[in-house]
């Protein structure tokens, strides 16, 4: 397994296991249920005839080809993601990957994971390692205050807590 190396500044080809699964999943469900799915329906309509009016026909060629593109992302996109499985030696410290427990000024608690792009969900609390609150967290050790440029102002939290397993 070797040493854990976190990322020394934010890149967008970090991943997590779970990321690069829900990747994986994706791309094999387009690859072997939905394409071949969609193929059989542009090959029954275009047995029907005349293909220039016939919609099905048309619209069928077009999903393959949304397909086709979001395959070759995807693929592109695993072939270039380095996958990040290790939890590093400081546990206190703030890595990709790690959980975070922020407090803002009025006491109000938030928790986040710093995930790669391809991965962020703030339902989840999911926030892309290139958003700026990510790099304001990134090398941080917990009970360290942190300021984040905000739109309007400068945000300022506490980092409460970090870990490596969810909260």
């Amino acid at each position: 397994m070797g040493r854990y190396r976190p990322p020394q500044t934010a890149s967008s080809k970090y991943i997590t296991p779970q990321g690069k699964k829900k990747i994986e999943d994706e791309l094999r469900f387009l690859w072997k249920i939905k394409r071949p799915l969609i193929t059989q329906s542009v090959s029954e309509a275009a047995a029907q005839g005349d293909r220039s009016e016939n919609a099905e026909y048309i619209y069928g060629k077009k999903q393959l080809r949304e397909i086709d593109s979001r395959v070759r992302y995807l693929s592109k996109r695993l072939d270039d993601m380095v996958e990040v499985d290790r939890i590093p030696e400081n546990t206190k410290k703030v890595f990709f990957g790690a959980w975070v427990e922020l407090k803002d000024n009025v006491g109000k608690i938030k928790q986040f994971r710093i995930v790669g792009p391809d991965e962020f969900n703030l339902k989840l609390g999911f926030i892309s390692m290139d958003s700026p609150l990510s790099q304001a967290l990134l090398n941080k050790i917990e009970g360290e205050d942190i300021a984040v440029k905000g739109p309007h102002s400068i945000l300022k939290y506490y980092l409460n807590k970090v870990q490596y397993q969810p909260f």
